[in-house]
């Protein structure tokens, strides 16, 4: 008895691609409306110098590559994947408080700043309440709060972008013999770049001029959240 085509009525046991396939319409014949085109010719000919040369000779039109490679080397694939940037999410606005939700500072209460040309947002604690510096983080990990500060006139310098958070490059030690003796030494400590600290000063003036004006929203932002026995995140009322 020949096997069913289809598993269940409407639902076949083989997919779109695999019938494409299994009955070769690959190797019909495309059609097309737009005009064959001329073929350029293989060879052309081309005047030569000299009485005992012949005056002409015939030459290929695509002259054949000098040299050929001795291993196949791998390209890599180009990618056509084009990255769009997340629409941000109706309840972040500049000024509202976030509770970040995962990373170094995760439990911590910041103010959103703007949404950067990544997607990412632009969040601060400020630093001079709840030590959370100039950060980017994920929407995707943070819930947006009722709470929201009101900042009017007040922007983000332009410099403060992606860019501005991309960590230096540091070179290794050359061979492996110097990364052996430096192995005993003790590392050099990275200093914090001193116009990143003033650019936190100056942001954090803004905000903490804001938040003052609320009563006791300093000591909301310190404060760490988190969920106790019983308690739901879909339950609670932010």
């Amino acid at each position: 008895m020949a096997r069913s085509k289809e598993l269940v009525p409407g639902v076949g046991r083989l997919s779109r691609s695999q019938v494409f396939t299994k009955r070769g319409l690959y190797k019909g014949i495309k059609k097309s409306d737009k005009p064959a085109g001329e073929e350029p010719a293989a060879t052309k000919e081309k005047a030569v110098g000299g009485a005992k040369n012949g005056e002409k000779r015939v030459i290929p039109t695509v002259k054949a590559p000098r040299y050929y490679p001795t291993e196949d080397v791998r390209q890599p694939k180009k990618s056509r994947k084009s990255h769009n940037p997340p629409g941000l999410r109706s309840s972040i606005t500049p000024g509202t408080v976030l509770i970040l939700l995962a990373g170094r500072f995760r439990g911590k209460r910041v103010v959103f700043l703007k949404q950067l040309e990544s997607g990412l947002l632009l969040v601060t604690g400020p630093y001079k309440a709840n030590g959370v510096p100039l950060r980017r983080v994920n929407q995707a990990y943070v819930i947006a709060t009722s709470t929201k500060l009101e900042l009017p006139g007040f922007t983000v310098d332009e410099k403060i972008n992606d860019a501005y958070f991309a960590k230096t490059s540091t070179k290794g030690a050359r061979s492996a013999e110097e990364e052996f003796f430096e192995d005993g030494k003790p590392k050099a400590k990275e200093t914090f770049p001193a116009t990143k600290a003033a650019d936190q000063k100056q942001v954090d003036s803004a905000i903490l001029d804001a938040v003052k004006k609320t009563p006791d929203l300093v000591k909301y932002l310190k404060s760490t959240w988190g969920l106790s026995k019983g308690q739901y995140p879909h339950q609670l009322m932010f």
